[in-house]
């Protein structure tokens, strides 16, 4: 198979990420729930994985590193832990499901919402974020990167918007954590949301959030924490405030392998690959007739994501036929991104996703380009 779905998850894991889940599942015990030797080596490798997503992400504090089973835990965490009945929170047009059902939910209940609109390129609007504040305005919310264009946001100046209006910022780096270079203190980023199974190559049912020290976010689940287990509420310390139950260290430790890669092959290097990837595709199909390529290619830099439709075929259409003549994996439809696909005009169509990892060769782009000119040729 020429796996191209790597925005949903990356297939092929770096080999050490196999072999560290193996062994933790046959070595470690729970972390923080005892003092044998089993119990501490696992607490010590979580703290350690901490630590690497600190120095990845620039988060001053290993112990402000939350983790959780996805990206979608992470910022309902951040998301119910920060807004409150009567504040105001402004995102936009790229947002993901994970975000916008969320606030969804909280606009039943006195939250109040806006979105910074999204052209027919999917770009938003960067000066709409300063016009929409108001006085309850309690935080901005946006992706990096959208799921479905590739096109990235400059979270670097809606940062410094936050910090001018006293907002706190918080940003969805699904699409870009591992592939992008990301450092929270020099982009003004409060509250940094991310999973460990797409560009970060860890294992599913891995991810977390870092947070800015000083920043306040309510337990949005409680339970067992290995500490302080006479008290009622939670404790209030990071990261146990946020981290319920037994954590997946066999997963942690996946991703930990995963990160020691990506940090001897270099966040740069990596994304500099899969830009490439990108480009040598877009640069084979955009020009064929009869297919149309969603998204702002000017961009220099953005994710390796190329969605496209032929003519007025159905997405889902596309995307089995790839799969069952050519053997390439996509993902059609909708891609949890209902407002983008309003914004770009692909509502009942939907649009077949390509998104490129650093194990991708430039055989398989050249195949799934071939693919594409087959299925759009008269």
């Amino acid at each position: 198979m020429i796996y191209l779905d790597n925005a949903a998850t990356t297939r092929q894991k770096p080999p050490q990420v196999i072999e560290a889940v193996v062994q933790a599942m046959t070595t470690m015990g729970n972390a923080s729930r005892g003092a044998h030797g089993s119990a501490l080596q696992a607490a010590r490798a979580v703290y350690d994985a901490r630590c690497k997503l600190a120095r990845l992400f620039g988060c001053p504090r290993p112990d402000h590193v939350v983790f959780t089973c996805n990206a979608t835990e992470a910022l309902n965490i951040a998301i119910h832990g920060i807004l409150s009945p009567g504040d105001h929170v402004i995102s936009t047009d790229l947002e993901h499901n994970s975000v916008l059902r969320p606030l969804y939910r909280l606009e039943r209940h006195g939250v109040s919402v806006s979105f910074v609109p999204a052209d027919r390129q999917g770009r938003p609007d960067l000066s709409a974020f300063s016009a929409l504040i108001r006085p309850e305005t309690k935080a901005i919310i946006c992706t990096h990167a959208s799921n479905l264009t590739g096109n990235l946001v400059d979270v670097a100046r809606v940062g410094a918007i936050a910090r001018a209006h006293g907002l706190l910022f918080l940003v969805d780096a699904s699409q870009t954590a591992g592939a992008v270079p990301i450092h929270m203190g020099e982009m003004g980023i409060d509250i940094l949301c991310f999973t460990g199974h797409k560009g970060l190559m860890g294992p599913q049912g891995t991810g977390g959030l870092c947070i800015r020290p000083g920043v306040e976010i309510r337990p949005w689940k409680v339970g067992g924490s290995g500490v302080q287990s006479y008290r009622k509420e939670q404790p209030e310390e990071y990261p146990t405030r946020l981290e319920a139950g037994t954590l997946n260290s066999h997963g942690i430790m996946g991703l930990s392998a995963a990160l020691d890669f990506i940090a001897e092959t270099g966040v740069e290097t990596i994304a500099r690959r899969e830009q490439d990837l990108m480009r040598r595709f877009y640069e084979g199909v955009s020009p064929l007739p009869g297919v149309t390529v969603y998204g702002d290619f000017s961009q220099p830099h953005r994710a390796a994501i190329v969605s496209l439709n032929i003519g007025d075929l159905d997405s889902g259409e596309v995307s089995d036929l790839l799969s069952q003549a050519y053997n390439i994996a996509t993902r059609p439809g909708a891609h949890c991104a209902p407002r983008m696909h309003q914004a770009l005009g692909t509502t009942r169509q939907g649009a077949v996703r390509f998104s490129f990892s650093w194990f991708n060769t430039e055989e398989e782009i050249d195949a799934a380009v071939r693919a594409v000119a087959s299925i759009a040729a008269p």
